[in-house]
């Protein structure tokens, strides 16, 4: 009998280093939607602050440790991630679905990770503008991304499915920026 393992898309294809940057792979035990029903928010936050002492963080904004974070992921739409699953009492004031295999979590870091990005998405990720905690649901290189800055760098989430596609164009934009901080002035 075959015996299956289970492994992350982007297994073979990371860590990548180019220049001052290098993309690796985080591994959260969860990702989890949650999506509040209609004015249950206030309810919502209160049980996830007593179950996992968060709340829900305003728009464009993440909330938490790198273990339990919060993430704003568009209009009603949040992401637990890390290492824990929500308690039952979320389910009470939210439709709660886990996304766990669906997304892979990427994290770009060094400097002149704004200089990569800037090649792949619209956004104004100047660190003065799109600071610590801020997130954000944007394009990135034609695919549907959340970008989110943290303490170790910007952590990219994008749906399982362009794990591929979306390495080869990190991997691309950070060997172009490298190529063009060898050049002379």
């Amino acid at each position: 009998m075959v015996e299956l393992i289970a492994k992350s898309p982007v297994a073979d294809l990371l860590p990548v280093e180019a220049g001052s940057c290098r993309l690796v792979a985080c591994a959260p035990a969860a990702i989890t939607a949650i999506a509040p029903y209609a004015g249950a928010e206030e309810a919502l936050s209160q049980a996830l602050d007593s179950a996992h002492g968060l709340a829900l963080p305003p728009a464009g904004r993440a909330a938490g440790t790198p273990g339990a974070r919060l993430i704003w992921a568009g209009y009603r739409q949040y992401m637990l991630v890390g290492e824990i699953a929500p308690d039952a009492a979320v389910a009470a004031h939210a439709a709660v679905t886990d996304l766990s295999d669906g997304w892979v979590v990427l994290r770009l870091e060094g400097a002149g990770t704004e200089s990569v990005l800037a090649r792949l998405t619209p956004l104004d990720l100047d660190p003065g503008v799109f600071k610590r905690g801020h997130t954000a649901r944007t394009e990135l290189a034609h695919m549907m991304a959340v970008l989110t800055r943290t303490g170790e760098g910007m952590e990219i989430m994008l749906m399982r499915s362009f794990a591929r596609w979306g390495v080869a164009r990190i991997a691309e934009a950070m060997e172009s920026v490298a190529a063009q901080a060898g050049l002379p002035d």
